[in-house]
C-alpha cells in the first residue's frame, strides 16, 4: 500500500500541532485530514475512513477518550489504527486510552520525525500478512483475511491490537510468548508502549472470551490455553 492511498485523521485543539503535523505527514504522501475535537473527529472519520487516526486527549466538545469509545463502535471502522497523542504521561491516562479502544499511545512533545517514524511503524501492519488464513482452536475460530474473531459461532468484537495479540497467541497454542516478544510482534520495536499495554489488552481478551484461555507465567509473559 502507497503512502498516497493511506489516509490519515489527526485531531487536536491546538492549531498549530495540528499544522507541523499536517505539514510532515504530507510531504511523506500521506492524505491527511484534521479535527479540532472528538465530536468533529467522529464525523469525518465516518465519511473518509481513514487507516489511521491520531487523537489528543485533552479537548473541547467532545474528549479523546469519549470519541475514540464511539469510533470503535461503528463497524465501518473496527480496523482504523487509533493511537493517542497526549502530553500526560500517567498510567491512568494510558490505561484508560488502551481500555476505550485504542491501539497504542504517543507522549507529546515529540519532535515531528521522530513522529513520522513512529507513524510508519503502525502502519506497517497494513501490509503484513498472517501466514495462515484460518485458525481453529476449539471455540476459537479466527479469520486472518477477513481480520474477524469467532468465539463459540460468536463474532468478537475486537480492535485491531486485540485481535493481533490474540492472533499472536493462538498462532501456537500452549507456548509461552515472552512480554518483549509480544511487544516486538504485535507494537513493534520501533514503537515505544508502556509496561502495562499488554495486561490491559488481556484482560480485556479475558472479559471476551474467558479468564481460562489466558494464562499468565508470572516474570515471563502470557499464552493461550486449548
Amino acid at each position: 500500500m502507497s503512502n498516497a492511498s493511506i489516509r490519515i485523521l489527526l485531531v487536536d485543539d491546538e492549531p498549530d500541532i495540528l499544522e507541523i503535523i499536517s505539514y510532515n505527514l504530507i510531504n511523506e504522501g500521506y492524505q491527511v485530514f484534521t479535527a479540532e475535537n472528538g465530536k468533529q473527529a467522529i464525523k469525518i472519520a465516518k465519511k473518509q475512513e481513514p487507516h489511521l487516526i491520531i487523537l489528543d486527549v485533552m479537548m473541547p466538545v467532545m474528549d479523546g477518550i469519549e470519541a475514540c469509545q464511539k469510533i470503535r463502535q461503528i463497524p465501518k471502522l473496527q480496523d482504523s489504527i487509533i493511537t493517542f497523542l497526549t502530553a500526560r504521561a500517567e498510567d491512568y491516562a494510558q490505561i484508560s486510552g488502551l481500555e476505550a479502544g485504542a491501539d497504542d499511545y504517543i507522549t507529546k512533545p515529540i519532535k515531528p520525525k521522530v513522529l513520522v517514524s513512529k507513524i510508519k511503524s503502525l502502519l506497517r501492519r497494513l501490509t503484513n500478512g498472517a501466514v495462515e488464513q484460518r485458525i481453529e482452536i476449539g471455540k476459537l475460530v479466527i479469520d486472518t483475511e477477513a481480520y474477524v474473531a469467532y468465539y463459540n459461532e460468536e463474532q468478537l468484537n475486537l480492535p485491531r491490537k486485540e485481535f493481533e495479540l490474540l492472533l499472536l497467541l493462538a498462532s501456537r497454542p500452549d507456548k509461552v510468548f515472552k512480554r518483549d516478544e509480544i511487544l516486538d510482534a504485535v507494537w513493534g520495536s520501533d514503537v515505544v508502549v508502556g509496561g502495562r499495554t499488554i495486561d490491559v489488552h488481556i484482560r480485556k481478551l479475558r472479559e471476551k472470551i474467558g479468564d481460562s484461555r489466558f494464562e499468565t507465567v508470572k516474570g515471563v509473559g502470557y499464552k493461550y490455553v486449548q
